[in-house]
């Protein structure tokens, strides 16, 4: 177990390392960090004087070091846009975007879950032929467009649900939350759905293919015939085989839930890091796009890291082998 942990965190050092030094290279060569942070009437000197203040004048390998050293240190520089520290913007935008993805990844599993194993238990029902046919449009519509019909139905005919904004917040201490507040709670609902609806489909579809090949299988059958409940058959024995396929697409689609929610926090307006980060994308702000980058990379290889050792506990078949490796 310990060894499979060190080797699993190894890997994701270098996964990072990796993507600091893209994202060093696209704050070192894309455009003149110097150009953006100056005006037009500065005159030489001055430019060379920024420029030694910020250690563009040292050796590649050297900036690269220091570029890892401040950014182990949550230090991104200044943004071009705001001329703030990328940390603090970063701090401000961090909440809501984690909110809103937790938010759309739990909508995922309480509803993905439940629609699989039905469907799976009851394949010749309308309601399984509707689950499936809703499923298909959640995979099938894009996520902008899901967005802009939810808002269209809830927000301007019905006028139950705000289409933008996140409505009002709690700080506690330097976390701010809408899950305690009405108007908090009513502006997460149309993103959150919208975030969740291509991930709920696709646990649902893969719960239910998982479920349909366990309830074939000889030890399914097997327990049947030794007068075992169908309640304790279904979700004691042929649930329970279906997590670790359900693991790992829930701990990849967490990442990706984060990493994408710039098109629902557009749509939503949802002052997240994704809204942040298409701003800077706008206004070639590198300094908050690196910052991006490495976070997202982070939260993936976080989350990729505890799905593999949550592997271990749920097959101890990759513990048999990993110790015999």
């Amino acid at each position: 177990m310990l060894a499979f942990t060190i080797r699993r965190l190894v890997q994701s050092i270098v996964v990072m390392l990796v993507v600091a030094l893209i994202a060093f290279v696209m704050f070192r060569f894309v455009g003149d960090p110097v150009d953006q942070m100056v005006g037009l009437e500065t005159t030489l000197e001055e430019r060379a004087q920024l420029r030694e203040q910020l250690g563009l004048n040292d050796p590649v390998p050297v900036q690269f070091v220091r570029f890892i050293g401040k950014a182990a240190q949550f230090n991104f520089g200044t943004s071009y846009q705001f001329k703030r520290p990328v940390a603090e913007l970063i701090g401000d935008r961090l909440p809501a975007t984690l909110e809103l993805s937790f938010v759309a990844a739990a909508f995922a599993l309480i509803v993905g879950i439940p629609m699989g194993v039905y469907t799976a238990l009851r394949r010749d029902s309308w309601l399984s032929k509707f689950f499936l046919t809703v499923s298909l449009v959640g995979v099938s519509l894009p996520t902008f467009l899901i967005g802009i019909i939810l808002i269209f139905i809830f927000a301007v005919n019905l006028q139950i649900l705000p289409s933008f904004g996140r409505g009002a917040v709690v700080d506690l201490g330097w976390w701010s939350t809408g899950l305690l507040t009405a108007s908090g709670l009513k502006a997460l609902i149309l993103p959150a759905v919208t975030l969740g609806l291509f991930q709920m489909t696709l646990i649902m579809r893969l719960v239910r293919s998982e479920m349909l090949e366990v309830l074939r299988t000889d030890f399914i059958k097997f327990a049947r015939a030794r007068g075992i409940k169908n309640r304790a058959v279904n979700f004691g024995h042929a649930l329970k085989n279906t997590l670790v396929p359900v693991i790992t697409i829930t701990g990849l689609q967490l990442g990706s839930i984060i990493a994408f929610a710039i098109i629902t926090e557009t749509v939503f307006q949802w002052p997240g890091m994704g809204l942040l980060f298409l701003q800077a994308v706008q206004n070639v702000d590198i300094p908050i796009m690196a910052a991006y980058l490495l976070l997202i990379a982070f939260l993936f290889v976080a989350i990729n890291l505890v799905v593999d050792i949550l592997y271990v506990f749920v097959d101890p078949r990759i513990r048999i082998a990993g110790a015999a490796t």
